[in-house]
């Protein structure tokens, strides 16, 4: 199980998987990103960029059962994502996509994406018709 990108997201994403006893190994750019995984951190760490091959290869990615890819970038995010499943055959291949529009699109092309945007949008959406229905029995 691979991880690209550990920042909050991703950081906590390779802690839970590792913590349900998945072997994971987290990739990003920046080596200091390695604090974010804790002095107790199991699993592995690559430095280096999600979109270099030779990262990936270093990551194990050809012996990957899924991967996630959550840098701060959706073209990023994408091309990543793409190469994981085009080139490497990794059917369980999730990518976080900020722009609600693209997650749809690249939905609709066969990428698994999720949209922390699109989420919020309908979580705080339905939080205020419920909270306003409950207090004025105004229709949702």
């Amino acid at each position: 199980m691979l991880v690209i990108g550990c920042g909050r997201v991703g950081s906590s994403v390779a802690l839970e998987l590792d913590r349900l006893g998945w072997e994971v190994t987290a990739v990003d750019e920046k080596e200091d990103a390695l604090h974010r995984l804790g002095e107790h951190w199991s699993g592995g760490f690559v430095v280096g960029h999600g979109m270099d091959k030779d990262v990936l290869t270093e990551a194990g990615i050809e012996d990957a059962d899924a991967v996630v890819v959550a840098t701060d970038g959706d073209n990023t995010n994408l091309v990543i994502g793409q190469v994981a499943r085009k080139r490497f055959n990794i059917e369980t291949t999730v990518v976080r996509i900020l722009d609600p529009a693209r997650a749809a699109l690249y939905k609709e092309l066969g990428l698994w994406t999720v949209s922390p945007t699109s989420t919020a949008i309908e979580t705080l959406t339905a939080a205020v018709r419920s909270s306003v229905k409950n207090q004025t029995g105004a229709p949702a």
